[in-house]
């Protein structure tokens, strides 16, 4: 459960979608406002960008969505839904959390790059709303330190502070996305995966050589 607070049921959109083509519908609308806020900016997109890339009506539009902000508050949770379910699909059947840690930044470094967009939408829900921003990523930091935990438990990592190593490991992802998934792909994405892994597994302090004294 986030520790941000939750907005009122009173602060949703107009109506969820009583049908598959509606939900389909609202989807479509949602991913238009995903490319023009990522392209545009958040303040320079209008309702019309989102409308035209979506094949609606603004009618349409507003019987989903009160209005621009509230679009980009339902984008950001739907962007973290989405990408929550894309991890765990690449990380079901992992042999152990470590495995399951090399998994997951591979699937998240080819989300970023089939979905350029996500990061301009996020940096703009920071400074638009800001409730929203702090959500997407406490929605993570708390799914991320339960799995943690539950491989303390299983004895694939040892213990220490979960919450604390999951939102270091939520950075860590964040730049790397940033670095090598959206800005160049200089190294391939195998490459950041096994140097991830290696520091993971062994640490940065510089390992006994042979013959040294223990």
């Amino acid at each position: 459960m986030s520790s941000t607070p939750q907005r009122k049921a009173a602060d949703a959109g107009p109506g969820t979608p009583k049908t598959a083509r509606g939900a389909r519908t609202r989807a479509r609308i949602l991913k238009a406002a995903e490319e023009a806020f990522g392209t545009l900016g958040y303040y320079r997109a209008g309702i019309t960008d989102i409308t035209r890339g979506a094949g609606v009506a603004q009618g349409t539009f507003y019987c989903y969505f009160t209005g621009k902000e509230e679009t980009l508050r339902e984008l950001v949770r739907d962007m973290g839904h989405k990408v929550r379910a894309h991890l765990a699909r690449h990380v079901d059947g992992a042999q152990d959390r470590l495995d399951a840690e090399a998994r997951g930044l591979r699937a998240f470094l080819g989300y970023v790059t089939e979905n350029p967009w996500m990061y301009r939408v996020l940096q703009e829900a920071q400074f638009v709303d800001e409730e929203i921003y702090q959500e997407y990523y406490e929605a993570f930091g708390d799914a991320y330190a339960t799995l943690l935990a539950d491989a303390v438990s299983r004895g694939e990592v040892r213990p220490g502070d979960n919450r604390v190593r999951a939102w270091a490991l939520m950075g860590m992802s964040h730049f790397l996305g940033m670095r090598y998934g959206l800005w160049q792909s200089d190294v391939s994405p195998d490459d950041v995966v096994a140097a991830v892994d290696d520091m993971l597994r062994l640490g940065l302090a510089p390992q006994p050589r042979s013959g040294d004294k223990p």
